[in-house]
């Protein structure tokens, strides 16, 4: 692996684990939106949090949940695990469809944003514990071939 790649490999890394704490912090945040997050959120001390829940649902989430998203994104374009992928991108597509659908019908949407903040902590965990490397027959290829 070149220098490029590996810079490129721990700016997804990064990019990935900030998204996933910004949108579980953000969500914590939400009191009204997010009943069960927001009183773990105040039982670790952030519940002073809730005075800028409205900054936190339609800022905040949307924006570490799409930061998550793209570097998900680039994070499969590079290393072409796709069932990976899919469950990288799922969690962060989840939590943005919450916030939209919210934000559309004024209804709460635990029921999608707890399933994709799940899922982003469950991939990024996999992540740092076995991080994702290209296929075997496509590094080999790139070795001799390119």
């Amino acid at each position: 692996m070149n220098g490029d790649a590996r810079a490129s490999s721990w700016l997804t890394r990064i990019a990935d684990k900030t998204g996933v704490l910004g949108s579980i912090v953000t969500a914590m945040g939400c009191t009204t939106c997010f009943p069960a997050l927001a009183s773990l959120g105040a039982a670790i001390g952030l519940g002073f949090l809730s005075r800028y829940e409205g900054l936190f649902i339609h800022v905040l989430l949307p924006v570490f949940a799409g930061l998550a998203l793209l570097a998900n994104g680039w994070g499969a374009l590079q290393h072409r695990r796709w069932p990976r992928a899919a469950l990288a991108l799922l969690g962060p597509l989840l939590v943005l469809a919450a916030v939209f659908v919210m934000r559309a019908s004024g209804h709460r949407t635990g029921w999608l944003l707890y399933p994709g903040l799940a899922l982003m902590i469950a991939v990024s965990l996999w992540d740092l514990i076995t991080p994702a490397r290209k296929h075997r027959r496509e590094a080999d290829n790139a070795k001799c071939c390119g």
